[in-house]
């Protein structure tokens, strides 16, 4: 699809790589709604960006929440062609800790609302606005893009959750491409490696050497635009669908 008029929601965008996701969008011709619970950011971005950014406070595990920001999105730009859900928690907990203790299970709980049916209510609700666009020359209506984790696939000591979250995101993918076909709907997930956004935020400098160092090339941390890039051809490629896309400079997570 064409990004240039296009109108995207975007979870999370209210920092890292939905913030980056929205600045390029934005860069490219696009509208965009950031939903997001971080409300003065938010609103700080929308006020910098213009017109064409709306900020919509938003709790993803709450469906009605969502449900209002599609509805506002509507009501101020027409439309919803893109749906890119970043918004995320990566919480560490044993399963069970130092003396023995189980993990406390609101944790893993807080990991799956967020990360799983964050993402799902993102989903369900954008395509079924995406249903009634009218198809382009392709039979497309539209576009929905999730966020995964390398952690995935390769999640370490203490990721229980956040990788569990996760690969179900992933898991996820294929079944509803094929299901969104008959609406000319495509999703894909991206699986970012180790990115510069809040989550990484404040890592001592022995683990960041440490993971550096697992990643063949480039040797540094991820930027977000490069997420925002990948995001973009997924938007215009329409032979991308039902996959899940690493973009992890080739790093294979190691135990610890």
């Amino acid at each position: 699809m064409e990004i240039k008029n296009g109108v995207a929601v975007v979870s999370g965008g209210a920092s890292g790589l939905g913030e980056a996701t929205v600045r390029h969008l934005l860069a490219r011709g696009a509208r965009a709604a950031i939903l997001d619970f971080a409300q003065d950011r938010g609103e700080k971005i929308a006020a910098e960006l213009g017109p064409d950014v709306l900020f919509c406070k938003t709790d993803v595990t709450d469906g009605a929440s969502v449900q209002a920001a599609i509805d506002r999105t509507m009501e101020v730009f027409g439309a919803v062609h893109f749906a890119v859900s970043c918004a995320g928690v990566a919480p560490g907990a044993k399963v069970l800790g130092k003396e023995g203790q189980p993990l406390d299970i609101a944790k893993f709980n807080q990991a799956v609302q967020i990360n799983l049916i964050g993402t799902m209510n993102v989903i369900r609700l954008a395509a079924a606005r995406m249903n009634k666009n009218a198809p382009n020359a392709d039979g497309e209506r539209g576009v929905v893009i999730n966020t995964a984790s390398i952690a995935a696939f390769e999640g370490q000591f203490g990721q229980a959750a956040y990788a569990a979250s996760k690969a179900a995101v992933a898991g996820m993918t294929l079944p509803i491409a094929r299901e969104f076909a008959d609406y000319g709907i495509r999703i894909v997930t991206i699986a970012p490696g180790l990115f510069e956004t809040p989550m990484m935020a404040g890592m001592p400098p022995k683990v960041y050497e440490g993971l550096i160092n697992m990643t063949l090339f480039p040797k540094r941390l991820g930027r977000p635009v490069e997420f925002a890039l990948l995001a973009a051809q997924i938007i215009e490629n329409p032979m991308l669908n039902g996959e899940t896309i690493r973009l992890d400079g080739g790093i294979r997570m190691q135990a610890r």
